[in-house]
């Protein structure tokens, strides 16, 4: 099985990141600092100093036979993979390669665990993450069929579901792929300003939404649409924008995968309802 394992992230203002991490998500800062906890994990996301807001890298966690297994369908495939020090992520294994977005990945085994049980005074409730991995996030994919080739076919994502329909005037056609029982842990659907798009936290209780919804407008963060429910993953959630000035989802209540029964559907809505975006609301100023 494999899971999202960690996100390392670019910050100009990584104090920001800080607040938003801690006073906004409710995770846990951890030595060294920039790195951050949301479940039995030593660490989940990582915020490096840099003059770029963007996704760094995308960290991908399985086991040492899928790690093996994988390897050798990239090699074969002609990807470039490089042997790296696992030291660096409080890994047993890693191996970094790159995406046919130019997403750097890396595929890690064994990352370390704390055995202090996760509490979060903001969340208390904590998060759907351990062996679900730490959420799910949305790349850029200028050409979807080589990332779906890439992540299918080598990497070992099946499809969940995909949403085609037109939003506020845009053509919308997203895939959404799982790794585990989690809905998915990935998804795309073309290009994007930056390499991502969103990330999502799930928590475990639905009014931790509700509650996380007023400390994001507390923070001043933009609601970017509003809380609703998606008709794919049934998740319940809110998205809004992070320092980096790209978004984040966070959600409670998304349905599992059982690849026995799992039949892959096309919806033709993003959202069943709710997720407007602000400005096309009602009395809203342009």
């Amino acid at each position: 099985m494999m899971q999202l394992g960690f996100l390392i992230l670019q910050a100009r203002d990584p104090d920001a990141w800080r607040r938003f991490m801690t006073e906004v998500l409710g995770l846990l800062e951890v030595a060294p600092g920039g790195r951050y906890r949301m479940d039995g994990h030593a660490w989940r996301f990582q915020v490096d100093a840099s003059p770029k807001e963007d996704l760094s890298v995308v960290g991908w966690e399985m086991d040492d036979q899928r790690l093996d297994a994988t390897l050798g369908r990239l090699r074969a495939a002609g990807v470039s993979v490089e042997d790296a020090d696992p030291a660096v992520r409080d890994a047993a294994r890693r191996y970094c390669c790159t995406d046919p977005a130019g997403v750097p990945v890396e595929l890690v085994t064994g990352l370390r665990r704390d055995p202090t049980p996760f509490r979060s005074a903001l969340v208390p409730s904590g998060f759907v993450a351990d062996d679900r991995g730490m959420g799910h996030v949305v790349l850029t994919a200028p050409d979807p069929a080589a990332s779906e080739r890439f992540y299918c076919d080598l990497l070992g994502f099946r499809l969940s579901d995909k949403v085609v329909c037109t939003l506020h005037g845009y053509p919308v056609d997203l895939s959404f792929f799982h790794a585990n029982p989690r809905h998915h842990s990935l998804a795309f659907g073309g290009a994007q300003r930056k390499r991502l798009n969103h990330f999502l936290v799930e928590a475990r209780e639905m009014d931790e939404v509700g509650r996380a919804f007023d400390r994001t407008c507390k923070a001043g963060l933009p609601i970017t649409l509003t809380i609703g429910r998606h008709p794919n993953d049934r998740m319940f959630s809110f998205y809004a924008q992070t320092p980096g000035k790209y978004q984040f989802e966070f959600g409670w209540g998304a349905r599992e995968v059982d690849d026995a029964t799992w039949e892959p559907s096309i919806h033709e809505r993003i959202s069943e309802w709710g997720h407007h975006p602000p400005q096309f609301l009602p009395g809203s100023q342009s």
